[in-house]
């Protein structure tokens, strides 16, 4: 998980067009229910985005990040995990984290993932975050017809429950790629980035990957004042790599 309750997104720049967002639900390909939330632009000035949260599912973090996103001119769905077993929406402290987690399937997400995107419609890039970042990576497969894919620490490489990572099914992944990773981040090594960066070049996969020396684990905090410069700078390569894709 990377976000407790008082993180947001920073807000790094004004809007250029005014928004509205409301909680939504969606539905499956399974049939599963499962909440959403939607922030549209007055202007729509690019793709669309499907934001995948971190481990917890859709909390206040995500809901933000929708915004500022539409705020730039992106219509934006950020989605919860967790529509097969919990018994509502409220990710808050409350929420028994654990006794859902080893009940997701990466079936379940991708099924989620594609209701999402076909409810944004048109062109898409998929977004995530820590768990969200790698199946962000996963979802770089053709099959997903991404524009492209953009992960925020997502662990490439093999990790549990799901076994081989990203980097293991780079053949497989097709949609351009860009990640951002904190260089002290204790959970995903460099050598793992490094080891990814090499099997999406042998894959042949568009791609860039940046480290921020320093940063660590879930840098990209309104909170993190001394990540700043980092937070900035990955923003505007969201924002760039949005309208090259």
């Amino acid at each position: 998980m990377c976000y407790d309750d008082d993180a947001a997104p920073p807000r790094l720049q004004p809007p250029i067009t005014g928004t509205r967002a409301a909680a939504i639900r969606l539905t499956s390909s399974d049939g599963t229910s499962f909440a959403a939330y939607e922030a549209h632009p007055d202007e729509v000035r690019g793709p669309g985005v499907v934001i995948l949260p971190d481990l917890r599912g859709l909390h206040e973090f995500y809901k933000q990040l929708a915004v500022r996103l539409a705020e730039q001119g992106h219509p934006a769905v950020a989605i919860d995990y967790y529509g097969r077993t919990a018994t509502d929406d409220d990710r808050g402290e409350s929420f028994s984290l654990m006794a859902h987690v080893g009940k997701l399937t990466r079936e379940g997400i991708q099924s989620d993932l594609r209701a999402a995107a076909d409810h944004l419609g048109g062109p898409a890039v998929a977004l995530g975050f820590c768990m969200g970042g790698r199946n962000a990576f996963f979802a770089s497969d053709p099959r997903f017809g991404f524009a492209g894919v953009i992960g925020f620490y997502g662990a490439p490489g093999i990790a549990g429950p799901y076994g081989p990572g990203p980097t293991q099914h780079a053949a497989e992944l097709g949609a351009p790629i860009l990640g951002l990773f904190g260089g002290a981040d204790e959970g995903i090594p460099a050598e793992a980035v490094a080891e990814f960066d090499q099997a999406l070049t042998a894959a042949g996969v568009e791609h860039e990957i940046v480290t921020y020396p320093g940063a660590p684990h879930g840098f990209f905090d309104a909170a993190h004042a001394e990540h700043a410069a980092a937070c900035e700078n990955a923003w505007k390569r969201v924002l760039a790599f949005l309208a090259s894709h």
